[in-house]
């Protein structure tokens, strides 16, 4: 081996001088730290663990936490006094670091490394050669058919040790190369106790992105997206020379997120129910509800069409009240088929695709038979501009998405419930075992959609100035759960964030969006989402395939 390659030994060598210097530092530190910041620590823990312990009384609760809060004071004293001490001391190690650190052992290391790479990946050239030279002459010898073919079949398996030999020295090269990377991050984490800046972060962010990337994960992972955006990019180029006009403008940009901001809250709405390993196949019906429940109260003047035979007059209420009557009725009726289904999938361990096939099979139904298929018309012109203004030019409407979206973010990233929800969708029984609730989880997912579906209907209906029917929305609930499996969210249950649904509705809203402009037929552009949604499932099972 070439001897500018480090050995595990000379590498240790390097790094000891800057282990002592740092670690002479880091015990002066401690022994400063220990009555104060150490004990401040500890003393908070211990005032946390008596405010949640239950076997004391509150009387006893009281004097210990008063007991602890003395001690708290006289800790917060000591680490006041030494803290200019203990900063000086920081900064006189992170300066040392900064002076001999990459100089003096992590370039040297890296340098070992890349050449070390090297060499193994010639000793890997090498071997293959020394096997097909074997290999070749081995066949030479021989005449009877199987004994050529146990020839190939060993080869073969020579083959495939000696790549795996290159594959683990060259993680181990990678493992050492990180080791050496992480090391001065260590020494700063207990000089600092776990505080870095934040470009420190993005740097270790970075690197360690870096050491866990592999290539067929990535592609895995993002292929479809990287497909889907050189589409789109082809798209913007054909257009201007098919049309002659441009796609990427900023009223086109305006018009996608328009347009992608209703479906936005459809989307939201199921991903829940996918994260469960469930769908909704009522969506779309459930948009044609609301938008007709929304335009009949929301109607300019007296209904020209009747609901079961009556016709409504609403035009005696404030406007105001007609919009907010609107959007609780939308939610509301929304709110309780989503829940009707959610009762037989949580209580029976009905599959969701049954019971939100007949919630969509009942919606269409009863609004149809109600309304006699007819469409109620517009709303007062006025209301859109109350619920969805354009401000110079701008479209609120896109606003009212941002909030879903951030709303929905912090339930499932920060609540109680958002935690169940992907334990339930990852393995009900161990959720179940835990101590969760699995009927109200599923109960509430349900009824989370149902709110959404509502929102996301009233929506439409101020964006469209009414026009509702029962057949409005037809498609829109593939279009919802395709969005959601484009975005990563996993049939497989569990897996799914947030921003993957914002992003799946984006591309569709985009793609059709553009294809539309180019002057594609409608049905071929439900060729393209077809061909999206197998893709993307299929790379879905792909990823679940490699994970088991």
């Amino acid at each position: 081996m070439d001897n500018k390659i480090l050995t595990a030994e000379q590498e240790m060598k390097l790094r000891k001088p800057i282990d002592d210097r740092v670690g002479a530092i880091q015990k002066d530190i401690d022994s400063l730290r220990a009555d104060g910041t150490n004990k401040v620590l500890s003393i908070q823990n211990e005032i946390d663990s008596v405010k949640r312990d239950r076997i004391y009384t509150k009387a006893e609760k009281d004097a210990a936490i008063a007991r602890y809060q003395t001690e708290l004071e006289q800790a917060k004293a000591v680490e006041a006094k030494n803290k200019d001490q203990v900063a000086k001391l920081i900064s006189e190690a992170e300066e040392f670091l900064k002076a001999n650190y990459d100089k003096d052992y992590f370039q040297p290391v890296k340098e070992s490394c890349e050449r070390e790479k090297a060499f193994v990946k010639e000793k890997y050239s090498k071997e293959v050669e020394r096997l097909e030279k074997e290999h070749r002459e081995a066949l030479a010898k021989l005449s009877d058919h199987n004994e050529i073919k146990d020839e190939k079949y060993v080869h073969k398996n020579r083959l495939f040790a000696a790549k795996m030999e290159l594959e683990k020295e060259l993680q181990q090269i990678k493992d050492r190369k990180h080791a050496a990377f992480a090391h001065r991050y260590h020494l700063i984490d207990m000089l600092r106790m776990s505080k870095f800046t934040f470009m420190e972060t993005r740097t270790q962010k970075w690197e360690n992105y870096k050491y866990t990337f592999n290539r067929r994960s990535f592609f895995l992972q993002n292929g479809l997206y990287i497909v889907i955006v050189l589409i789109f990019v082809a798209l913007c180029i054909i257009t201007p020379i098919v049309k002659n006009t441009p796609l990427l403008t900023y009223n086109n940009v305006l018009n996608i997120l328009q347009q992608a901001s209703p479906r936005m809250f459809l989307a939201l709405g199921v991903a829940g129910l996918i994260l469960l390993t469930g769908t909704d196949l009522s969506i779309g019906r459930m948009v044609g509800m609301g938008m007709t429940t929304a335009t009949i109260i929301m109607h300019q003047g007296i209904n020209t069409g009747g609901v079961f035979g009556h016709v409504f007059d609403f035009t005696g209420l404030p406007i105001i009240v007609r919009v907010v009557l609107a959007l609780v009725v939308c939610i509301f009726l929304c709110t309780c088929f989503t829940s009707l289904a959610g009762f037989f999938t949580a209580k029976f361990k009905m599959h969701p695709f049954i019971s939100t096939m007949a919630n969509m099979l009942m919606i269409f139904g009863i609004i149809t038979y109600a309304t006699k298929g007819v469409s109620f018309g517009a709303i007062e012109p006025v209301i859109p501009n109350m619920i969805i203004p354009k401000v110079n030019g701008f479209p609120t409407i896109i606003l009212w998405a941002v909030a879903a979206i951030a709303i929905i973010w912090f339930i499932w990233n920060k609540t109680t419930f958002g935690k169940n929800l992907y334990a339930v969708g990852g393995n009900p029984e161990a959720a179940s075992v835990s101590g969760i609730s699995v009927f109200k989880v599923t109960m509430g997912a349900f009824m989370l959609a149902g709110v959404l579906y509502g929102f996301g209907s009233w929506l439409e209906c101020a964006r469209m100035v009414g026009s509702g029917s029962a057949a409005y929305g037809q498609g829109w609930d593939m279009d919802a759960i395709a969005a959601c499996v484009v975005g990563g969210v996993s049939f497989t249950g569990g897996i799914g964030k947030i921003s993957g649904v914002v992003v799946g509705v984006l591309i569709f809203t985009a793609l059709t969006y553009s294809l539309t402009i180019l002057g594609i037929d409608t049905n071929l552009q439900f060729v393209f989402e077809g061909i999206i949604i197998i893709s993307a499932v299929t790379l879905d099972c792909l990823k679940y395939v490699q994970k088991k």
